[in-house]
């Protein structure tokens, strides 16, 4: 979805709070004013207004910070994955390399979960074998009822699959899946897949 805005910066000087001026020098500060043109049907207009000590030199300088804060949901949504779903903060270990090595982990599985439910919104079209293993489509195939019928090579389908092994209802009031559902659907298929490997060893 593409937004258009009108920007508005101006620099302004914040004093410390009386007596501690010589502990806290003043701090330089632009604030930019971003709002939405027009009236959008069914929402509010976006209408920002940011602080920041980064420099800003000109109306592209400040176009980039505006462009820096629309990421902020993408972030805090990643980090709602490590915390929420990968229970990152849960974590028992003792010393900060396990610590590093567990995140490092944490965040390929945040990532991964993040990119589907993104991808699935803005390309469905995306061909699945660029999303899931050649296993995992056999066992959505199979969960779906499409093993013996090929069905639609696309992302789209398979992630269906996937957010209702999360507990997607998949009704047409509904939305498109989100993180959580995903979240869930991908445990699950993972262990499914563990159980498909057990198996094929005792085959």
């Amino acid at each position: 979805i593409e937004v258009t805005l009108q920007l508005r910066y101006s620099q302004i000087t914040v004093h410390p709070p009386i007596g501690k001026h010589k502990k806290y020098p003043p701090l330089s500060l632009t604030v930019i004013h971003a709002w939405e043109r027009g009236k959008p049907e069914g929402r509010k207009p976006i209408c920002w207004k940011l602080l920041t000590d980064l420099p800003v030199e000109g109306l592209e300088s400040a176009i980039e910070k505006v462009e820096w804060y629309s990421q902020r949901w993408k972030i805090e949504t990643f980090h709602k994955i490590l915390k929420s779903g990968c229970r990152a903060e849960d974590a028992k270990l003792r010393t900060a390399e396990r610590l590093t090595n567990l995140i490092a982990v944490f965040c390929i599985i945040a990532w991964r979960v993040f990119w589907l439910t993104m991808i699935n919104r803005t390309n469905p079209k995306t061909s699945a074998d660029s999303v899931f293993t050649e296993t995992e489509i056999a066992i959505l195939n199979h969960i779906s009822g499409d093993s013996e019928q090929p069905p639609p090579k696309n992302i789209a389908h398979y992630l269906i699959v996937v957010a209702k092994l999360g507990g997607y209802l998949a009704r047409k009031s509904d939305g498109p899946p989100g993180n959580t559902v995903i979240w869930r659907g991908l445990s699950r298929l993972t262990d499914i897949h563990f159980g498909v490997e057990i198996g094929r060893g005792f085959g």
